[in-house]
């Protein structure tokens, strides 16, 4: 059941989001060689609490932290840790989710590690641009399908591995709901998207095979070819003025996304 959110709802996931996109900028100013994914972890919780919220992901379904740091072929669900020392050509998949006052927001950048190669630059871009493709198809009377095909058409033109086996979710009362969001698929299937639903677009692309494994830790998800992966998303509430973004930065020029990239 999809659950559709007041606007007292939306206007705390947009105050959590505000904290989520802190988390962003100022983890990642921290992301530099030698630093380790735990320190960038105890750095999120520091800010998330803060600011009155709580980590979303520390403790959910087990999961031991504040951040998910995935890093190269990691494409989601990295532990941080000491022993993870991020190096000079890394990426760095800094995924973070804040739970202010009952209420959920969940975002995910990809940030190089001093100086990549061309080939993860378009990566990089290209995963990005797919997410506000996504976004601008989030709009009332459209489908689901329609965010995946926008998403999917990206990776496509490009010659990107599409990761099928994860993908976005409705988002809010918890931080996984309803509905299940491919990053590929058919246009004009699925629920019709109405105001107030809540949903977490998150595109991940692989330099190479869609194919993904689990790890032992039962968490980290690597590509099948241990090539490189990037992952972007941000939480967007659907509106009569359009899709709003609710993990924009404070003071957000742009919150509603009308067509225009940011």
């Amino acid at each position: 059941m999809i659950t559709r959110k007041s606007k007292l709802e939306i206007q705390t996931m947009r105050e959590a989001g505000k904290i989520v996109s802190a988390v962003h900028a100022i983890v990642g100013d921290a992301v530099r060689p030698g630093v380790t994914t735990l320190v960038l972890d105890k750095l999120a919780e520091e800010i998330i609490r803060s600011r009155g919220a709580v980590p979303t992901f520390l403790g959910y379904r087990g999961f031991p932290a504040s951040i998910c740091a995935s890093i190269n072929e990691e494409v989601v669900h990295g532990i941080p840790s000491a022993k993870r020392v991020l190096r000079d050509g890394d990426i760095f998949k800094l995924d973070v989710g804040a739970t202010l006052d009952g209420l959920v927001a969940d975002a995910a950048i990809t940030i190089p590690v001093g100086e990549v190669g061309e080939d993860v630059k378009k990566l990089i871009r290209c995963t990005r641009d797919s997410l506000f493709r996504g976004i601008e198809a989030a709009t009332i009377g459209n489908r689901i399908s329609d965010i995946s095909f926008a998403v999917e058409d990206v990776a496509n033109k490009n010659q990107l591995g599409i990761v099928r086996d994860y993908g976005g979710h409705g988002v809010g009362h918890r931080l996984h709901e309803e509905p299940h969001i491919p990053n590929h698929g058919a246009p004009g299937r699925g629920v019709r998207l109405k105001a107030g639903y809540c949903l977490a677009i998150e595109p991940m692309f692989n330099l190479g095979t869609d194919e993904v494994r689990e790890l032992d830790d039962r968490w980290t998800v690597v590509t099948a070819d241990s090539r490189w992966s990037a992952h972007f998303e941000h939480s967007i509430a659907i509106t009569e003025e359009g899709p709003l973004l609710l993990t924009l930065p404070d003071g957000a020029s742009q919150p509603y996304l009308n067509g225009a990239v940011l």
